[in-house]
């Protein structure tokens, strides 16, 4: 994949490395600033999930009574969103091709899941397949555009990443089982296992602002499955969709979804690499592990940040 920035995010990153290039060094004032511009990439890689929560929750809180159901207006206020995005140059084409994917692949598993009753939609839509309403898919997409944002805004690599070939049958294998548990037995840990087996040596290479660092794949898969819980939670008080046990009362989601998203993130992590190939680390960093298990790696000074002087 092409490490590229849309011209917005160039002229972001040009003005956020002359205020970040004139900080005071120094290894607490370094760690601040890769802190600090950590979380500000994470946040523009939620970009899109950010604003279908904040949308949710907005209209959990107070929802006027203007003649269209929530639900309906989720969609097209989604729809609206995705196309701003390619409009005002804040998404490539490209993450538009992963958010697509997403989006078929998730309401695919929509229809099966809640004629299973495994969740349920409790308000009513004019703009829905059966009993899924038709913002879901977007919500899948959400996964699907924070995947693929932060592969080229982190500049990511990998190390011994798997073959693609076994990645895609493991991926089948977690997506088919979604649907097989409910007639057979449920393998999610031999799924786990082979996740564990295939992934065991790989590292994701990501670079923040002055340096690069490194995490163990399994690691990352678990970071992200448990924010998009976070945010599940988020979503079911708000009443987006709920599951057996909530429909008196919001109660927790069960930790057992924390496993089930875990798996999603294989299959994530799979769509996106059919999109985007996985990039091989050039190892030309020699890198020093820290007190946290991850590693920061000095490098020559970037001059060019996030865009690496190849903004659109």
């Amino acid at each position: 994949m092409t490490n590229r920035f849309t011209s917005v995010e160039a002229v972001i990153d040009r003005a956020a490395h002359g205020i970040l290039a004139r900080m005071p060094r120094g290894r607490l004032a370094d760690g601040l600033i890769e802190f600090l511009v950590f979380g500000l990439k994470q946040a523009w890689a939620c970009l899109f999930g950010g604003l279908m929560l904040g949308m949710i929750l907005l209209t959990r809180l107070w929802w006027p009574e203007i003649g269209i159901h929530r639900y309906d207006f989720w969609f097209l206020a989604a729809l609206g969103m995705q196309l701003g995005m390619i409009l005002l140059r804040l998404e490539t084409l490209e993450e538009a091709r992963v958010i697509l994917i997403f989006h078929l692949v998730g309401t695919i598993m929509e229809l099966f899941k809640t004629a299973m009753g495994s969740w349920i939609y409790p308000e009513p839509a004019l703009l829905r397949i059966g009993g899924v309403p038709l913002f879901s898919g977007f919500m899948y997409a959400c996964v699907g555009s924070y995947m693929a944002r932060i592969q080229r805004i982190f500049d990511i690599s990998f190390t011994r990443y798997p073959p693609i070939l076994m990645t895609a049958v493991l991926a089948a294998a977690v997506y088919i089982n979604f649907f097989a548990h409910h007639y057979f037995f449920d393998f999610r840990w031999v799924l786990f296992a082979a996740t564990a087996l295939l992934y065991g040596r790989s590292w994701m290479h990501y670079r923040v602002f002055r340096f690069t660092h490194r995490m163990p794949m399994l690691l990352a898969f678990l970071l992200v499955a448990l924010f998009i819980w976070i945010a599940e939670n988020i979503g079911t008080w708000s009443r987006a969709w709920i599951y057996p046990g909530q429909e008196n009362g919001w109660t927790l989601v069960s930790w057992d979804k924390l496993g089930s998203w875990y798996l999603l993130m294989l299959i994530s992590v799979v769509l996106v690499t059919l999109v985007h190939r996985p990039r091989q680390h050039d190892g030309a960093t020699q890198a020093q592990p820290d007190t946290a298990g991850m590693e920061w790696s000095h490098r020559r000074p970037d001059p060019g940040s996030w865009a690496r002087n190849n903004s659109k």
